[in-house]
């Protein structure tokens, strides 16, 4: 006799939101630096991306927040420009990540709606509300999901990369471009350099740095509009041989003026002996 069976557990539909989500939660996992939590509803009455280019009120208060904790952490009150500038890097890397990550993993593209980002300004965080749809390569298994398009090639890819990430940091750049204090080529170099950094960062996170670095000049081998220039890596010679990779900034993200004793080591303002005598003490 066969004994009669229940209907099996029907498992959740994979929608373009939920693949995008899941690689979101992989990203953050693997990137301590990425302060970004994955919202599991709808928006909520929180300080989000589109409110920071449309509201002056909502920039001043992403400004004052920076600025507070510069106080708290370095012991003195920044520049109205720095404390621009800083909240903007942070911004942009995050946020260029969450682009850059899921197209360097899975060569799937998500634009991010300004509205989409929330804005924890106490505690410097991001969240997420993964989108509806993204853009892959016709082998993707997902390219036939409601929501997916597909362009023909990687270089088709990495130009909707490029459009992605300045469609949306243009409104907030020019928002912000006069509290920083920075003209437009300034500004979109700091854009690029966000972008590029997150993607090197990324490789080392997962230790493919020379995977990354490649990937990052492909995206960016020059100048781009409206990006004023490329990832341009090059390599210092060490004592033992070894050839490290860096580049130099196209933007200042103003490290400098909180310790005036270490810039960062991409800073125009650290020369190359500092930069290798860096790199050989981090091993």
């Amino acid at each position: 006799m066969t004994m009669a069976t229940g209907p099996a557990t029907a498992r959740p539909a994979v929608t373009a939101a939920s693949a995008l989500a899941r690689t979101y939660r992989e990203l953050v996992a693997s990137c301590e630096a990425l302060n970004v939590r994955i919202a599991s509803a709808a928006p909520e009455a929180q300080l989000d991306g589109a409110q920071l280019a449309r509201s002056q009120e909502a920039l001043d208060a992403f400004i004052d927040a920076e600025a507070a904790r510069i106080r708290e952490h370095h012991g003195h009150a920044p520049r109205r420009d720095v404390a621009a500038s800083r909240a903007l890097h942070d911004y942009l890397w995050s946020v260029s990540l969450l682009m850059s990550g899921p197209w360097y993993v899975e060569r799937r593209v998500p634009r991010i709606a300004p509205q989409d980002v929330r804005i924890d300004v106490a505690a410097a965080a991001f969240e997420i509300v993964p989108g509806s749809s993204f853009t892959c390569l016709p082998d993707d298994p997902a390219a036939g999901m409601p929501g997916v398009r597909v362009v023909a090639h990687e270089e088709a890819l990495r130009a909707e990369l490029r459009a992605a990430v300045a469609d949306h940091a243009g409104p907030l750049l020019a928002a912000a471009g006069p509290h920083a204090r920075r003209r437009s080529r300034a500004l979109w170099g700091m854009a690029a350099d966000d972008l590029v950094s997150g993607i090197w960062y990324l490789g080392r996170m997962l230790d493919q740095e020379d995977r990354a670095i490649r990937a990052a000049t492909e995206l960016l081998p020059t100048a781009v509009p409206p990006f004023p220039g490329g990832a341009d890596f090059r390599r210092l010679a060490g004592r033992d041989g070894r050839r490290h990779p860096t580049r130099t900034r196209l933007g200042c993200c103003m490290y400098y003026t909180l310790d005036a004793a270490r810039a960062c080591s991409t800073c125009p303002r650290t020369c190359d002996a500092e930069r290798l005598r860096r790199l050989e003490e981090a091993g």
